[in-house]
């Protein structure tokens, strides 16, 4: 998941053709060649047994994948070797911030347009940023009139009077930098006048890639007057500003993001992009594309970080009840399992060391899991990841959107509550008595069905041509260093809703698929006592994608993100008393 961007914003407008004859972009700094040949994969069991034959063996090292590399005049790009693909990343860290002057050389005023997860923090992430470099650029943020919003914008110090805080559209126009951070579908029903406030050689800022995707899908593609780049950070806004202000006393507390440049009219989208993430706290930054960044994205919001990592705990806590588990210790075994020790050992030393972390007992609940989970998850994320990709999951989110309202004499539909059912409110209680610093126990089998979802996951980006760098954080360290945190803190919709509303969307519709293939067909699997599929464990404990998260790891954060259950850093609709 990129960046959580504003709730629904609604600024109605006349919808019209943009470039119909659609012209090749400018050229981009960065270059993605085409997709690798689909994974194979199947919906009945019978044909899954022949597809388990088709990808018997990791693939090699070395393998062809996609080059991203980039020139930067202000930045210094370093090289790394991922499972033997080299890749090209840029470190961070506050040191850099005296370099923010001559990355945003040109740049009078960085508007930032929304105010829900990733506008409050970045504005002030950037405001901060620049402050401490001495730069007299001005961050302002844009708004609808009598948004209730403003007041929340005052409160964080940005106000009218300082030329910090204004109107949506003359913030629009006069920003040289103009942060997009509404609402993927307020993006999508208001593109066209927002490019028609732009100043013609600006440069417009998206921290997700939805947008592209709307406009491919309609034929269209953005001015050819402006530059386009993207800077996406791998956590929700407020994850975002929480180790940014811990990165205040520690060098390297942040979170990652990727960076792409789609358009460049003047030569200096690179190191504005770049400068933009540095000024985020981002500790690393690696390149993508911007139609790899929403793919992968959208993708992953709805995969194993939010929506299947949601029905994999309601699916695994329903079986171990039924299966005679108390309540309380159902819910320590799946959700707290999952973000405490399983989500820290992964974070720490890979995916591998939780299996060997397991007893012998252990291991062999883990592989049975493991061999049933992988194939039935691979299934859904494959469905998924073509749903995106077709842009008929983009178009979904559009559409929900517009039933947040009444009409055609149809009621409003707003996004319901993912949190009542019965383990949720056991959860209310397992954290009221749960000791500070408790990970909760190392349970085998939900392990075994975690990773497998990683596994299948990251398989499915493989095959679709992503790099490893982006494989990793959208299937692995954004889960376990952003995500998880929250679940852990206060719960399922504490996580998921303070994300985007793309990802709010994403996770309600898809965590019902994964609960019902996990039941429907891994557990039963288990049951029969099905023989594990040993060329899948093969598999699982050669691949190449340990080796590269052994790399990754040492780019992590250099903090965990904490998350109090009183954290005043989140939605404010979310926040509570201590």
């Amino acid at each position: 998941m990129a960046a959580a961007t504003s709730s629904a914003t609604s600024l109605p407008i006349s919808r019209k053709t943009l470039n119909p004859s659609r012209t090749p972009a400018a050229a981009a700094s960065v270059s993605f060649p085409a997709a690798q040949p689909p994974c194979l994969l199947a919906a009945s069991a019978g044909r899954r047994r022949a597809v388990a034959a088709k990808v018997s063996s990791p693939p090699a090292i070395g393998t062809a994948m996609p080059s991203l590399d980039f020139e930067t005049s202000v930045f210094k790009k370093e090289k790394v070797s991922l499972a033997g693909h080299e890749e090209y990343i840029v470190r961070g860290g506050r040191n850099l911030f005296p370099l923010l002057p001559e990355a945003f050389k040109g740049i009078k005023q960085i508007g930032v347009i929304g105010w829900g997860s990733q506008g409050p923090a970045q504005a002030q992430n950037l405001r901060d940023s620049l402050a401490e470099a001495k730069s007299d650029i001005v961050v302002k943020i844009g708004l609808r009139k009598g948004s209730k919003s403003f007041q929340e914008a005052r409160a964080a110090g940005f106000t009218e009077e300082s030329g910090t805080l204004g109107d949506i559209w003359e913030t629009v126009s006069s920003s040289d930098l103009l942060l997009l951070l509404i609402s993927d579908a307020a993006q999508a029903d208001n593109y066209e006048k927002i490019f028609s406030h732009m100043k013609p050689n600006s440069i417009l800022g998206l921290s997700h890639g939805f947008l592209l995707g709307h406009l491919q899908s309609l034929g269209l593609d953005f001015p050819k007057n402006i530059s386009v780049i993207a800077v996406c950070p791998k956590g929700m806004g407020p994850s975002v500003r929480r180790l940014y202000v811990q990165g205040k006393e520690i060098n390297g507390a942040g979170i990652n993001a990727s960076f792409a440049v789609h358009q460049d009219v003047d030569g200096r989208a690179t190191d504005v992009a770049l400068g933009w993430s540095v000024a985020l706290g981002s500790p690393f930054t690696f390149a993508t594309t911007l139609e790899q960044e929403y793919r992968s994205d959208i993708f992953g919001e709805r995969g194993i970080l939010l929506g299947a990592v949601h029905g994999m705990v309601e699916a695994l806590f329903r079986r171990y009840t039924e299966h005679g588990m108390d309540e309380d210790s159902a819910y320590k075994n799946t959700v707290e399992s999952i973000t405490g020790i399983i989500s820290k050992t992964i974070s720490k030393k890979g995916m591998l060391e939780v299996y060997n972390s397991l007893t012998e007992e252990g291991k062999k609940q883990f592989l049975e899991a493991y061999s049933a989970a992988y194939y039935p998850c691979m299934d859904i994320l494959y469905e998924c990841y073509e749903d995106v990709s077709s842009g008929s999951e983009i178009r979904s989110v559009v559409l929900a959107g517009r039933r947040f309202y009444e009409k055609e004499g149809l009621p409003a539909f707003p996004m319901g509550n993912i949190d009542q059912t019965r383990m949720w409110k056991v959860g209310e209680r397992v954290r009221a008595t749960r000791p500070q610093g408790d990970l909760g126990p190392l349970y085998p089998f939900t392990a075994g069905v975690y990773v497998a979802l990683m596994m299948a996951q990251i398989e499915v980006l493989r095959k679709k041509g992503h790099s490893y760098s982006e494989i990793i954080n959208e299937s692995l360290i954004e889960s376990v260093d952003s995500l998880n945190p929250f679940m852990h803190a206060r719960g399922v919709a504490f996580m998921v809703d303070n994300c985007s509303t793309t990802a709010r969307l994403g996770s309600r519709k898809w965590a019902p698929r994964f609960d019902y293939v996990l039941t429907q067909q891994a557990f039963v699997t288990v049951d029969k006592k099905a023989p594990i599929n040993q060329d899948l464990i093969s598999n699982f404990f050669s691949d190449p994608v340990h080796g590269a998260i052994e790399v990754c790891a040492q780019l992590r954060p250099t903090v965990d993100i904490s998350v109090p259950a009183d954290a005043d850093f989140v939605r404010p609709e979310l926040r509570q008393s201590a």
